[in-house]
């Protein structure tokens, strides 16, 4: 046994076929032929996914009441909408301001030359003109089968061209606004996910590997199984979003993508750990792939399984971009495991001790006949990781005391976080010309004008519904609609549909203030107070149920997720303290990164506030991922306390873990730091939540406050298993 051990760890890769049998050469063959029909499989894949990025633009939406539950007041509102109008258009808003006085001649010439755009469907109404003349908005229908952002360019030509020639008296400036253009700045910053985004977080993701093996050519094989499982992710997410299963946005690709690089190269670094420590071992590489493949299996399925369930609990969201980030993000972790545990495998046995180029892995205290060695002497065989595992062991009290401490503090700063939403014009991080377009509204006209509230109501019940919006406060003016789509006024009759009227009602704050949402409130109050049926929807009634339907789900779904998640851990532990110390060190850890996040997100980068879909969104991937590197932790440790008992079982599984655990969570916070390079709010904030607390979870949750309450409870940690009784 010694002279084969001796022989297999000689550390040269020679020639396969030398001194071996025939059956065990024509194994070899078949094995090389399997791991490159498997690689060539995955490659292929690429080759049809990867175009794939530039066509998932043709199934996303941006329109906000789609993503609603066909319950709320304003997706009925909708319908009703869509009654009254003849097209589906959409609507800008063109505001002209200067610092001359202006003349109709100049508004109606704008006019002609917005309708000349090819754009328009239907009439431009307009010029409005402000009191002190110096500013006129237009209301503009986009034609329903242009693209909106394309369709908006076209309208910010024509005003810059308008703005230029003299068409307006002094100096004029022209933004386009209103739905039509939050909906198209919206897509701009977005754009930058397909390139931008996804070359940052891979050459992070590169240069911590390069860190982390020291070798050029074991990256560039995990990058390409990442990439390779996120291409497959996003065919499956083009597919589905095309036959109309799901819903996708800007936000989720963004959040899939940096999602699958991250969990990927997590599920990687894990089994190139144990590649390397069987290599290590002096095992061929055909037994190291294999012991490898046996070794992380359990626990990359167990950490792929509480995050793929745990994004399914979206699904219980009212919501519908919740919902579908849910299955979106899910198949993603699913291609990144199904990468993980055949594309890098086939990679490994091809390269061999190679893939660690020009490194290669020396025999490790393990393999030095070290188990029944002294455990403090074992331990300082382990270098830094080791004598930490050694020091929590020794002060293990205090350790998780003051941490525990200093996390609960932490929390204290969740009180700060203002997560009720932000206006539709702070979306975009930035200057935008939407945003210059409101503010330009705010200064010459009602707020409001240009998106108004839209009341559905009984034909009977038309004067006192109207009579009611008009004296709520908050709304400047409102009218009952006329058959020719103004007022109803001499000569003109109100337009009726099925027994109803439509009431536009204009607002005095901007329609995307939190002003603005309030008036929704008073005025659904009011108007359903005269006619129980009325229905309020718009752009303010949008946001507002949008914003309430969120806040219900985050008390629906974050018990839906702890409880999904902790059974999952009591079936792989088989244990119910483990799970129970696990599920609470984790969303400790949740709390202070929130904590932390509004703190930051206040003083240091000066936020108006922040979606509520944040806190669900934080909590549900950083206790499924946070819980993922605990996973990796105590399913080493179990296997270290069945030979060596409790203690020593511990110490020996944060020293072995330490590294690779470290490097995943420095993996999955640089990816989500990525985010930061898309210039919208919510991706900015989710970006720092989950790198914050990823980080927090990985180097003190994980390193410190776990291992030091395991240590304290000692073998009653893995009650009511055998193990909790001393045995294996």
């Amino acid at each position: 046994m010694k002279a084969e051990t001796t022989e297999r760890g000689s550390g040269r890769d020679h020639h396969p076929d030398a001194g071996r049998p025939a059956g065990q050469t024509k194994k070899a063959v078949w094995r090389a032929l399997a791991a490159v029909g498997i690689a060539l499989v995955w490659l292929g894949l690429m080759g049809v996914g990867g175009p794939t990025f530039g066509k998932i633009g043709e199934v996303q939406t941006t329109d906000q009441t789609t993503f609603l539950p066909a319950s709320a007041e304003a997706t009925r509102a909708v319908e009703w909408q869509n009654k009254f109008n003849d097209t589906d258009s959409i609507p800008a808003v063109v505001i002209v301001e200067s610092d001359a006085e202006l003349t109709q001649a100049s508004g109606a010439a704008f006019a002609a030359a917005l309708k000349d755009t090819g754009v328009v469907r239907g009439d431009v109404v307009g010029p409005i003109t402000s009191e002190d003349s110096k500013a006129f908005e237009f209301i503009v229908p986009l034609t329903s089968g242009t693209d909106s952002d394309e369709a908006v360019d076209a309208l910010r030509a024509a005003g810059t061209a308008a703005a230029s020639d003299g068409t307006f008296a002094g100096t004029a400036s022209v933004h386009v606004t209103g739905a039509a253009g939050f909906t198209a700045d919206l897509k701009e910053a977005f754009s930058g996910i397909d390139g931008i985004l996804l070359g940052v977080a891979l050459v992070a993701v590169l240069i911590i590997l390069l860190i982390v093996y020291r070798s050029l050519l074991l990256p560039f094989a995990v990058l390409i199984t990442a990439m390779a499982a996120l291409c497959a992710a996003i065919l499956a997410v083009y597919f589905m979003a095309k036959g109309e299963l799901i819903r996708i946005d800007g936000q989720s690709q963004g959040i899939l993508s940096i999602l699958v690089i991250g969990a990927a190269t997590d599920y990687c670094l894990l089994l190139v750990a144990r590649f390397r420590e069987a290599i290590a071992a002096g095992e061929d590489k055909a037994s190291a792939v294999k012991h490898a493949w046996r070794r992380s299996v359990e626990p990359i399925l167990a950490s792929a399984g509480t995050v793929v369930v745990g994004l399914l609990c979206l699904m219980f969201s009212d919501l519908n971009s919740n919902k579908a980030l849910g299955p979106i993000a899910a198949s993603g972790i699913v291609f990144s495991v199904v990468a993980a545990l055949t594309l890098l495998p086939a990679f490994l046995f091809l390269l061999g001790r190679s893939a660690f180029w020009p490194f290669q892995p020396k025999p490790s205290p393990a393999s030095l006949g070290a188990d029944s060695e002294e455990i403090g002497a074992w331990a300082l065989r382990h270098g830094a990781w080791g004598r930490l595992a050694l020091w929590v062991r020794k002060h293990h009290r205090p350790v998780w005391v003051i941490t525990a401490l200093v996390l609960a503090v932490g929390c204290l700063g969740v009180t700060q976080l203002k997560a009720s939403g932000v206006p539709d014009s702070e979306l975009v991080l930035g200057q935008t010309d939407s945003k210059l377009g409101n503010e330009a509204i705010a200064r010459h006209f009602d707020a409001g004008a240009g998106s108004p509230a839209q009341v559905y109501a009984d034909e009977a019940l038309a004067t006192p519904v109207l009579d009611a919006a008009t004296a709520v406060p908050g709304v400047a003016s409102a009218y009952v609609v006329g058959e020719d789509g103004g007022p109803v006024r001499q000569g003109v009759a109100a337009k009726v549909v099925e027994g109803r009227v439509q009431i536009q009602a204009t607002f005095s704050d901007a329609a995307d203030s939190e002003a603005a949402l309030d008036t929704v409130v008073k005025l659904r109050s009011a108007v359903q107070g005269v006619d129980a049926d009325a229905l309020v929807g718009g752009t303010s009634a949008t946001s507002l149920d949008k914003q309430v339907t969120a806040q219900q789900d985050v008390k629906k779904i974050i018990p839906i997720v702890l409880g999904a998640i902790l059974l999952i851990l009591m079936l792989l532990l088989r244990s119910v303290v483990a799970p129970l110390m696990l599920i609470l060190t984790t969303v400790l850890s949740y709390g202070t990164a929130m904590g932390v996040s509004a703190l930051v997100f206040n003083g240091l980068f000066d936020f108006p506030g922040a979606d509520p879909a944040v806190p669900l969104f934080g909590f549900t991937f950083l206790v499924a991922l946070g819980v993922d590197y605990n996973i990796f932790l105590m399913t080493r440790v179990r296997e270290e306390v069945k030979l060596h008992g409790a203690q020593d079982g511990m110490t020996r599984g944060l020293a072995v873990t330490g590294g690779v655990i470290t490097s995943a969570g420095v993996v999955l916070a640089a990816t989500f730091a990525a985010l930061s390079v898309v210039p919208i709010m919510f991706m900015v904030q989710l970006g720092f939540i989950v790198a914050f607390g990823v980080l927090l979870d990985t180097l003190v949750v994980r390193t410190l406050l776990v291992p030091a309450l395991g240590h304290t409870l000692g073998r009653s940690l893995w009650w009511p298993s055998k193990l909790a009784r001393g045995k294996a």
